[in-house]
């Protein structure tokens, strides 16, 4: 049996993206603790949210990957994320005053909200918002199908949401790294020395150099001054490759600090 711990409650879009790869799901309430039984041996698969496409990454994770824990980026799931408006059987638009939501949901339903002129409030999850909104057909709530299934509602309206291209990144994370396949990539964090002018252009050179492609860069404060970042970096190659190892090899000896936070699927 494969245990998955993920960032719950039930009903939430974390929810569904474990659910794609496993039925034997434990909910946890922050993503600390998800990453913590993973690296406990309390479960074999953690699922978190990494990154969405309109509000960007998800600080929490990456800082933690970062700084607490040592685990494996193990496989990738990218979702639409599909808001819809959640009612009581039999609500109709009229009879609703309050709209509640996480509040990535409220900003990605600003239009909707505006032009309903119903008052938005923040719940902790999407999932919480539906629970708290059962026998009060003044209230609604934004979320997925999941949790107006999960709490016997309905769908009044569906992909509320402004933009149509929204979409979540969600990693499993794992003690192990992934076997490599024929479309792999690597992800990295590391920091520059700060008494070394160009290096991050440096760097980004040994790409280059290597002709291997870069999907993805990011900065987050290294949380020790102003001024002072880690980079994350996505890159095609898997670490069993003699190239994605020679790579890594010059990114340490002109890097400050490097952590691999493992090689997986290209989605």
């Amino acid at each position: 049996m494969t245990l998955i711990s993920f960032l719950g409650p039930k009903g939430t879009f974390t929810h569904e993206a474990a659910n794609m790869i496993g039925d034997e799901l434990i909910p946890y309430c922050t993503i600390p603790a998800v990453l913590e039984s993973v690296a406990n041996n309390e479960v074999d698969f953690g699922v978190v949210p990494i990154e969405n496409s309109i509000e960007g990454p998800v600080g929490i994770t990456l800082d933690s990957l970062a700084h607490k824990f040592d685990l494996r980026i193990y496989q990738e799931i990218i979702i639409p994320i599909n808001q819809n408006l959640i009612v009581n059987p039999g609500t109709q638009m009229e009879d609703i005053e309050d709209v509640y939501s996480h509040a990535q949901a409220i900003a990605q339903c600003q239009e909707f909200i505006s032009q309903s002129k119903i008052q938005p409030h923040y719940a902790v999850s999407t999932a919480n918002a539906a629970k708290n909104i059962i026998g009060d057909k003044s209230k609604a709530a934004i979320g997925n199908s999941k949790a107006a299934e999960l709490y016997d509602l309905e769908i009044l309206q569906r992909n509320i949401q402004d933009t149509d291209n929204n979409e979540t990144r969600f990693i499993v994370v794992s003690n192990e790294n992934h076997e490599p396949t024929e479309t792999d990539k690597t992800s990295i964090i590391f920091s520059i020395y700060e008494d070394r002018p160009g290096g991050l252009y440096k760097i980004l050179g040994i790409f280059q150099k290597n002709n291997v492609n870069l999907t993805k860069i990011e900065s987050r404060p290294s949380k020790k001054g102003l001024g002072k970042y880690l980079f994350f970096i996505d890159f095609e190659g898997h670490l069993d490759d003699e190239l994605v190892k020679n790579i890594i090899k010059e990114i340490d000896e002109n890097t400050y600090f490097l952590k691999v936070l493992g090689s997986y699927p290209h989605f």
